[in-house]
């Protein structure tokens, strides 16, 4: 994978895919500061590909 291409800015629809989890989810997670980072961009909310995959990597499970 390209750097571009961990650049790639997703849509909340992209995100939930992407995560495997309901829009509620992302919602409820952004709400209260446990999500991946996000931007607002206008009315529109975008989460950067490499911030999404470094958050991700602080949820893993050390069991």
């Amino acid at each position: 994978m390209t750097t571009d291409e961990h650049d790639e800015l997703l849509t909340l629809d992209e995100l939930c895919a992407l995560l495997k989890i309901p829009k509620a989810t992302a919602y409820k997670q952004r709400a209260t500061g446990t999500g991946p980072p996000g931007y607002r961009i206008g009315k529109h909310l975008r989460f950067k590909r490499s911030d999404v995959l470094a958050w991700l990597q602080t949820k893993k499970d050390s069991v």
